[in-house]
């Protein structure tokens, strides 16, 4: 029986099939294409693809690059969309929406192929930004943001903040005073367009808003594509936002993590509100993960971890993180001498329950 698996942060997929170009560049986190005569197939997450995938779309395991590239042509994106995600077997999703866009799969798109349950993550930026893209204005945007999060949270299990990204995990972690919010305001929106959010005192002012929904806060953390400064990533800067916020008992959940995993750990082993996954290392370090694995349960407590891929643009990014975590966390549990019947009630926990717990979702 295939142990099943909430994704509770991942986000849509490409619609259409991609060219050798796209769908190398969806396999790196980086934003620019690998060197002459390199391909990103040459790496640990392109060597399980090829092994993992390939049969799933009628295959070899050792088929070219640029074969399994024709032969996704050839099936089309819907095809490919369904038989990878499907082959997942994932129970719900959890989705990102702040990327979006016209070449994603939309949510219901997403639920009907892979066959899960869907609900939204709001990203707390990308609906700043449309405030401001919207004309609201700076005495008024904190009540306007209010207002309109109360919304959109009423429609979502969870928000997220990428503040790592837009200036890094070492803020103050004080909630800014509402004079602060309205002078920061002034400031950014007189800059006009593209309303990038990168203030700090804005992008504090958010996270606390966002607590105050009562909903789950995700942030993410550790690596991703070049845009963050990885060293003001690590986790570990949380720790005075996170002392501060605990008395709002409201779960906060550290995406991804790695290669801060331990430290992440650390701090869902000290407050009972903290969680954390370490979903977008998984696919990317293949055979590897059950060793990042191993090294995150050092410290965190079993009912602190939850599964997610951080899948985007690619659905064999689901089906790899799906079936490496499962294997990974076999191996774990295996080492750790205790009996089948106390393997499953961890690996139950760790796979769907806390997701089920954290974020108030129903049961299958």
């Amino acid at each position: 029986m295939t142990l099943a698996l909430i994704d509770h942060h991942c986000h849509a997929v490409a619609r259409d099939t991609l060219d050798r170009a796209a769908l190398e560049l969806a396999l790196s986190e980086s934003d620019r294409p690998p060197p002459a005569g390199c391909s990103a197939f040459d790496s640990l997450l392109g060597l399980e693809l090829r092994r993992r995938c390939a049969p799933i779309l009628d295959l070899p395991t050792d088929v070219d690059p640029g074969l399994y590239v024709e032969r996704r042509a050839q099936l089309g994106g819907e095809e490919v969309n369904r038989r990878l995600l499907s082959a997942a077997s994932l129970e719900a999703l959890l989705v990102d929406s702040g990327l979006g866009g016209p070449g994603l799969l939309t949510l219901d798109e997403l639920s009907r192929l892979s066959g899960a349950r869907v609900y939204e993550v709001v990203r707390l930026e990308a609906l700043a930004e449309e405030l401001a893209a919207g004309g609201t204005g700076a005495g008024e945007f904190a009540e306007a943001f209010a207002a309109e999060l109360r919304r959109r949270a009423a429609g979502a299990v969870a928000l997220k903040s990428i503040i790592a990204y837009r200036h890094g995990l070492d803020f103050d972690p004080r909630p800014p005073s509402p004079a602060q919010v309205r002078a920061a305001a002034a400031r950014w929106l007189a800059g006009g367009p593209p309303w990038r959010l990168t203030d700090p005192v804005l992008l504090r002012h958010l996270l606390w808003a966002a607590l105050a929904t009562g909903l789950p806060l995700q942030l993410h953390t550790g690596f991703g594509d070049p845009e963050l400064e990885l060293h003001r990533c690590d986790p570990a800067l949380l720790t005075g936002f996170l002392r501060s916020c605990a008395r709002s008992g409201q779960p906060v959940a550290l995406l991804h993590c790695y290669p801060y995993h331990r430290n992440a750990a650390y701090l869902a082993a000290v407050f009972p509100h903290v969680h954390l996954d370490i979903g977008l290392a998984i696919p990317h370090t293949g055979r590897r993960a059950a060793q990042i694995l191993a090294e995150t349960l050092e410290l965190a407590p079993f009912h602190k971890l939850l599964f997610s891929s951080d899948a985007y643009g690619l659905a064999e990014l689901y089906l790899l993180a799906a079936e490496l975590f499962r294997e990974a966390l076999s191996t774990v549990l295996e080492e750790l001498s205790v009996d089948r019947c106390e393997r499953l009630r961890i690996a139950g926990m760790i796979a769907s329950g806390n997701a089920r717990r954290v974020y108030s979702l129903p049961k299958p």
